[in-house]
C-alpha cells in the first residue's frame, strides 16, 4: 500500500530536519531560491485567475500547483524547515546543534527571498510594459494586497498585530501539515492529493504565509502600492515569520513528534482473563 503509518512518516520528518541541517550552503541556497521562485508564479497564477474569473475560490484551488511541484522536486520552503529542522535536535540527531538549525533557517530564508524578489521583479515587468505604462488589472490588484496587509493590520495597532500573527500561525499549521501529507504516501498522486488539501484551505482563508508575502509586498511596492519597506517590514513579513515558526513546530512538528516519534518503551495492557498481563511495544 502507498500509505505510510504515523511512526513510518514521522521518522522521515525527523530524517529529513537531519539532512537539512547538514546540507551544503550552496545546495541550501539553491533550493531555498527555487522554492521562493516556484511559489511566487504560483501566487501570481492565483491572484490572476482571481482578478480574470472574479472567483478567489478559483485561485485558491489551483494555488497548491506550486507548491506541489516544488516539494516534488526536492526544493526548500522557509515553512517547511522551520517545522523539520528543529526535529533533529530535539531527537538528539548526532551532530545536529541549534546552530545547525538557526544556519538553515537564515540560509533558507535568503534563498526563498531571493526567488520571490526576483519574480516580482519579472512580474512587475509583465503588468505594466516594462514599466513604460501604469499596472495592469492584475498588477493593481497585488498593489491593493499589499496596502490592505499592512496599513489594514496597522490602522488596528494592537489587535491589528495579533490578528497578523494568529493568520502567520494558522498559516504554516496548514502548510507544514501539507508538508507531512506529503510524507504520508509513496505514490505522486497520494503526494499531491495529501498536500493540496491543506495548501487550497491556507491560501482561500487568506492567512500569511511570509514566502508568499515575499512577492506580493515587493511586487506591490514596484507596482505602486501606497505603503512603506517599513510598513511591509513591520506590520506584516517580521511578525509573518514568527507566526509561521509558532504555527509549524508547535502545532505540527512537535505534536506528531510527541506522540509518534518519542521512543518511550513498553507498555503494559490490562490482564487479561487469566491474569497474565499483555505487554505490547509502543508505536
Amino acid at each position: 500500500m502507498s500509505y505510510v503509518t504515523p511512526t513510518e512518516f514521522v521518522t522521515k520528518m525527523i530524517d529529513a530536519g537531519e539532512a537539512k541541517i547538514f546540507m551544503s550552503t550552496r545546495d541550501t541556497l539553491i533550493r531555498a531560491f527555487m522554492a521562493g521562485a516556484i511559489l511566487a508564479l504560483s501566487a501570481a497564477f492565483a491572484v490572476t485567475i482571481t482578478v480574470q474569473t472574479g472567483n478567489a475560490l478559483a485561485g485558491a484551488i489551483l494555488f497548491p500547483v506550486g507548491f506541489c511541484l516544488l516539494y516534488l522536486m526536492g526544493f526548500d520552503l522557509l515553512t517547511g524547515v522551520f517545522t523539520l529542522s528543529p526535529l533533529a535536535l530535539i531527537d538528539r540527531r548526532p551532530g545536529a546543534t541549534a546552530g545547525g538549525v538557526l544556519r538553515n533557517w537564515t540560509l533558507v530564508f535568503i534563498g526563498n527571498f531571493a526567488g520571490a524578489f526576483l519574480v516580482a521583479v519579472m512580474m512587475a515587468i509583465i503588468f505594466t510594459f516594462g514599466f513604460s505604462e501604469a499596472p495592469n488589472e492584475v498588477g493593481q490588484r497585488i498593489g491593493h494586497i499589499g496596502e490592505g496587509r499592512t496599513l489594514g493590520y496597522a490602522a488596528h495597532g494592537a489587535a491589528g498585530m495579533l490578528t497578523l500573527f494568529i493568520r502567520g500561525v494558522l498559516c504554516n499549521w496548514m502548510v507544514s501539515t501539507g508538508v507531512v501529507a506529503a510524507m504520508m504516501s509513496t505514490s505522486v498522486s497520494g503526494k499531491v492529493i495529501g498536500m493540496w488539501m491543506p495548501i487550497m484551505l491556507f491560501f482561500y482563508m487568506g492567512f500569511e504565509h511570509s514566502i508568499v508575502n515575499m512577492f506580493l509586498f515587493p511586487s506591490g511596492l514596484l507596482l505602486g502600492g501606497k505603503f512603506s519597506i517599513m510598513d511591509y517590514l513591520i506590520w506584516n513579513e517580521i511578525p509573518t515569520v514568527i507566526g509561521n515558526l509558532v504555527g509549524g513546530l508547535t502545532f505540527v512538528g512537535l505534536t506528531l513528534y510527541s506522540t509518534h516519534g518519542r521512543k518511550s518503551g513498553k507498555q503494559s495492557a490490562p490482564a487479561g482473563r487469566l491474569g497474565t498481563p499483555a505487554v505490547v511495544p509502543a508505536e
